[in-house]
């Protein structure tokens, strides 16, 4: 199975991803607000590469290598959907990261559209989440655009300012679509 956006390609992590997946969650660079850090070593992220294609085989869906449509042999980040326990409860949750060289090109805005229109539609979703560091601005950007708002705060890491939960339902993101097509036919008009 092979998506895509307007300028990026999905496809499901495979285990193939092994050098990709290190560059880029081992890169400090990319961990800046991340409290664990970049990944440590390969087997640190062959572990966490095992238990990403085992949630495609258990859920369905999972995180996402993505490339660029025009250079689809790089791997350029990871993102997607996936089922994550945060504390009190279990969600949708939609993450990403990118490697610093294509920052700033609003490629995780695509990513964020595009992975919410997917679960609502072909997953069949109600409702998509997010977690945040508080001090993480361009990500908190990010989720604002693609639709979600603050919902609360969370205590997901022991001894550390909580993160923020960020939360689209399916009703609202099919009601903000409608508002979408309402004012398009409206300026045509």
């Amino acid at each position: 199975m092979e998506l895509h956006s307007a300028r990026m390609q999905y496809r499901p992590v495979r285990d193939d991803d092994l050098a990709d997946l290190f560059r880029i969650y081992g890169d400090p660079e990319t961990n800046t607000y991340n409290p664990a850090g970049p990944f440590p070593d390969l087997a640190f992220t062959q572990g966490v590469l095992v238990r990403w294609v085992s949630q495609w085989q258990r859920d369905g869906f999972g995180c996402w290598a993505i490339t660029l449509r025009r250079a689809p042999e790089k791997v350029i980040g990871f993102g997607g959907l996936n089922v994550r326990d945060a504390p009190e409860c279990k969600i949708n949750n939609l993450g990403f990261r990118f490697e610093t060289g294509v920052w700033g090109q609003g490629l995780a805005t695509e990513l964020g559209c595009f992975a919410l229109h997917h679960g609502f539609t072909a997953l069949s979703l109600m409702e998509i989440s997010a977690l945040v560091r508080r001090n993480h601005l361009a990500s908190q950007r990010v989720l604002q655009k693609a639709g979600l708002r603050y919902s609360r705060e969370v205590e997901d890491i022991a001894d550390r300012p909580p993160s923020l939960l960020f939360t689209l339902t399916r009703e609202s993101w099919l009601h903000h679509l409608h508002k979408q097509r309402e004012a398009l036919r409206a300026g045509g008009a």
